[in-house]
This record gives C-alpha cells, structure tokens and sequence, in this order.
C-alpha cells in the first residue's frame, strides 16, 4: 500500500445505547494470503469464496499475477486462480510490492528461495522497518541468497535456487510467519523439510496444504510444541477453498458486545481453529458470556457462529501458552482488560514489538493517555483495570498500525471523554467496511 494522502484522524465519544444486531466479519485474513499463493501453486483453477477483499490480500493477488497465476475475481467474495504449478512461476519484470503485509513478505520469500528466479520485494514504509532475518536465516539453508538493508529490512533481493535443500530448523521463538515460509520453500526442495516448534501456533499453513493435496506429517513434542515434516518436491493439485470469517476482526465486535451495556450480537460464520481461538478463551477467563453454535468443518478449517452478550469483566493471569492462538488480538484484549475489574497481567508478548508497529508499547501508550494504569515488566503487560470507569480525552498515535485503530475505537465508545485517533486510513488493509459494520449495530461512529 503506497500512502499518498494526509492522516485521517477520528474522535470517537461514549456511546448511550446497546448494540444489536446479526453481522458477518470479512474473511480471515490468514487464510485468504495462503490460498491465494497455494492456489497460484497449484496445477488447474481454484476457486475461492469468501476471500477478504482487503488491501494486503489484494496486494498479494498482485504479487502472484507477476509471478504467473492468472487470478480474476467473478464475483462479490469469489475469486478464481489458474496456478502455474510448483517450480513454473515466472521472474517477475519489476519490483514485487507487498504494500503492509508482513505475512505475504515472509510466506513468499519461502516460495521465492526454491524457485530458480531473481526477485526485489519491498513494500510501504510501516513493512520496511519489520525485521526479515527471522526468516532468511532458515531460508539461507535452501542455497538461496538474500541481500537486504540493513538489520535484515526490505527492500530485498532474492535469488532463488535451481536445486534447493531442504530445511531442518528449530524455531527459536513461536513464529507461524516463519515455520509456513520453510514449509513453502519445501514444496520444491529435493527432501525432507523439517520443522520444529516449541509452543504449536496457527495451522493454517498445514491445514491448506492438505486440502492441496500435499501430506504433511505433524507429531507432537514434549511441552505443547511440534514437529512438521514435508517430503519435496511435491505439486498441488486445485481445489475450491471456502474463507472463513476472521476470528481477528470478530474480536473487535466481541469486545464491543461485551463491555458496552445491554448488547447483544449474532456473529455468523467465524473460523474457529482450536489455535487461533486464544481471544475467546482469554475472554471467556475474563467470564465473558459468549457461545458457539452451528458448528462444523469447511476445508479443512473449523467454523461456526458466535453469540455475544454484555458481561461485566474481571482482570485475568494469561499464561504464555497463549499467546500464539491470539498474538494479534492482545490491542483489542487490553481495551477488554481496561474495562474489567480488577488487575490483568499478559505474559510473553516479545512478538508484538515486531507487528506492524511496536504493539507492545503502543498498546501502553493508548491506555496510559486515557486514564488506565498500565505497566511493564520485561515481556509482560499488566492492565489495572477501571471497572468501567475509563476517562479517555487523549491522542492515539496509531503508528499505521490497523489493529491498534480499530482498538482505540472501541475503547472511544466506553470512556468518559472523547478519544481522537490520530490516523484510520490503514484499518481497510485488514477490515474494509469495519466502520460500516459496526455503525449497522449501533455504534454511530461518524466518518
């Protein structure tokens, strides 16, 4: 995503009434990345529906036409993908933009390090300041080579290479970036790609690979950790895939559900795999009133419906553990913290400094300017909570960072004094229409 304009900012105030109503969330943001890039993969026409339609997907859609695929959307929601097959795809004539996505730059530098291509990825200014060496350290055993910027930033050239090696790799800290990048770089190694992980996160990777029709054997380790193994190279064969809505972007309106009085929502059609539902075990520790109903399987992903009603919150001791199945929710989990009652502490969240912003302090910095006591002890984040008392009145420095904006929105709607948002303009990369949405429940957000 090129920024080009001013920053948008918002001034959110206390809401008066309960919210109401039935929605759909777009779909889940990881899965739509993967199938795009495994579809373009494939040999034949995948369809795809339910594929959110946000900026960073699209980007990747983007990025895979310049290596290939031809992908064409039908319509609204469905999408369709002629892969060029494991091995085929073309070097592309120009510089690949991954605009904010740091999902599609990793996972793609693994595709990229085992295919004989040259290749530059760069992307916006927020994604040029994320650390890349996570990944090319693995990626380095394939053979392939990686120049960067300094400290292992984009831009960054890739020569792929003809005859890769597979991996063998232990990851240092719980990363699903990094293990689906050396899973997809095995797909055209010549052996057993091999990796470890100490504390098991998002399968999507896996799941994906096996509705490809690639086996990957997973075994379990000792302290919840795991072991994956890809035999390459291997082709994918095409298959429709069905995108489930976002549990990410429904912890937003979860949230609001629970902590704004009398609500009471109908979220349909939410992906609910068993490591990605860390938000609503956290919340439901927290006593949240939340249900799951109509639930079931679609290609190879867990979905089902989620009911929210109003709760009163208490403070919560999340364990490390964790903090894999939610590192993307802790901004919207800490407004839920700053509501509740009593004191909350959020244990190991070392990978939110290298999201798209520094998360971890800046989740600090939006609840200190409005009136919460939050403070840090190394890696760990502890919340006193308001009992819903939340002043509010302050700036939130958003750093471009979508979660963090979307986050201080809901806070907005709780505190006692109004909360401006200093930038919204980056929430369509992940959640178009969020405001729309939110506004159809009662949220009366004016943009």
């Amino acid at each position: 995503m090129t920024v080009t304009h001013s920053k948008r900012p918002l001034v959110v105030s206390f809401l008066q009434q309960p919210l109401k109503g039935k929605v759909n969330v777009p779909g889940d943001k990881s899965i739509s990345h993967r199938a795009l890039m495994l579809s373009a993969l494939a040999n034949g026409e995948t369809k795809i529906t339910g594929l959110l339609e946000g900026e960073d997907v699209m980007q990747t859609a983007q990025v895979m036409r310049a290596l290939g695929a031809i992908i064409h959307q039908k319509a609204p929601g469905e999408w369709h993908v002629i892969g060029k097959g494991v091995g085929y795809l073309n070097e592309p004539d120009d510089v690949l933009n991954m605009g904010n996505s740091g999902t599609s730059a990793r996972l793609l530098s693994g595709i990229l390090s085992t295919h004989n291509i040259f290749s530059v990825m760069t992307g916006d200014c927020s994604l040029r300041k994320r650390p890349m060496r996570r990944v090319i350290e693995p990626l380095s055993q394939t053979g392939a080579q990686f120049i960067t910027r300094n400290e292992g930033r984009l831009p960054m050239a890739i020569k792929g290479v003809e005859k890769a090696n597979p991996v063998t790799y232990r990851l240092p800290v719980a990363s699903a970036q990094v293990k689906s990048a050396i899973l997809l770089a095995g797909l055209n190694a010549n052996g057993m790609t091999i990796v470890e992980e100490p504390i098991a996160t998002r399968d999507h990777t896996e799941n994906m690979l096996n509705h490809f029709g690639v086996k990957v054997d997973i075994s379990t380790l000792a302290e919840k950790g795991r072991k994956i193994c890809l035999q390459g190279p291997t082709k994918l064969v095409a298959k429709d895939v069905n995108v489930p809505g976002d549990p990410s972007s429904a912890a937003f309106v979860m949230v609001a559900g629970l902590i704004i009085s009398g609500s009471e929502i109908l979220i349909e059609n939410v992906g609910l795999n068993p490591l990605r539902t860390g938000i609503i075990e956290a919340l439901k520790m927290m006593g949240a009133n939340l249900q799951i109903s109509n639930k079931r399987q679609e290609g190879g992903e867990i979905t089902g419906d989620i009911i929210v009603k109003n709760t009163t919150l208490k403070g919560v001791d999340l364990p490390v553990s964790i903090v894999p199945s939610m590192i993307d929710e802790f901004p919207i989990l800490s407004v839920a913290a700053a509501y509740a009652k009593g004191e909350s502490r959020f244990r190991g969240l070392a990978e939110l400094r290298v999201k798209e912003s520094d998360r971890f302090n800046s989740i600090i910095n939006m609840l200190r300017k409005n009136g919460v006591s939050v403070e840090s002890h190394g890696d760990d984040m502890i919340i006193e909570g308001t009992f819903g008392n939340i002043l509010g009145g302050g700036e939130v420095e958003t750093h471009m960072d979508h979660r963090l904006a979307m986050s201080a929105s809901i806070l907005g709607l709780v505190a006692k004094k109004t909360i401006t948002i200093d930038d919204i303009r980056f929430i369509r990369t992940s959640f178009p229409g969020y405001f729309e949405l939110m506004n159809s429940l009662g949220c009366g957000f004016q943009i």
